[in-house]
């Protein structure tokens, strides 16, 4: 069933509901403890903080989260370790003071190394999720009018407006309907519980 185009709001509820079981069924050891870790402890340490920001350590375990839930690549992680720590805080600082522009903050850390709209999206997310959700591959490809997925920041801004759509005809966050429609794809394992 195409969850994009049910408008029953049961069916979404019921898909985000199976998240966290599709987490846990991707096969990936830390998959369940990292996303444990972004979705409940990430988004009050960034709030908490007098100007917000993520660390360079919590920049390396997002893109950790981002890669266990979808593909590996070694050099990215590698790139992200390599930026210095303090250009990751001022970064991360000057993007979430950016919020609730649509395309600029994406665009600001996508400066950090290694850092594309994916991973850029992974931090927004975490920290303002009724504005941005985690741009992912799986849930693109499930909305229809966007064509054949590309990681370029046009893109990201299209897809975010699609989920921001159907969010606000569901009364959810953004964020939420990304990982609904991730769990209804059955993540990168294709495990989908229905």
């Amino acid at each position: 069933m195409d969850l994009w185009t049910d408008d029953v709001p049961d069916s979404w509820r019921r898909a985000l509901e199976r998240y966290d079981a599709v987490i846990a069924g991707q096969g990936v050891t830390r998959l369940p403890e990292l996303d444990r870790w972004y979705q409940h402890e990430l988004p009050p340490l960034i709030a908490g903080r007098d100007t917000p920001h993520v660390t360079h350590a919590e920049l390396v375990r997002v893109t950790e989260w981002k890669m266990s839930r979808g593909v590996w690549r070694a050099p990215n992680l590698v790139l992200v370790r390599g930026n210095a720590a303090d250009l990751v805080e001022r970064t991360s600082a000057e993007a979430l003071a950016q919020v609730p522009q649509p395309s600029k903050p994406i665009a600001t850390l996508a400066t950090l190394a290694g850092v594309g709209p994916a991973t850029a999206s992974a931090v927004l997310a975490a920290a303002a999720p009724a504005v941005y959700p985690f741009f992912d591959e799986l849930v693109a490809a499930q909305v229809p009018a966007l064509g054949p997925v590309k990681f370029t920041a046009s893109y990201y801004a299209r897809y975010a407006d699609a989920l921001r759509g159907r969010a606000e005809r569901l009364g959810w966050t953004p964020a939420a309907v990304e990982r609904a429609l991730w769990a209804h794809a059955g993540g990168k394992a294709g495990v989908a519980m229905r």
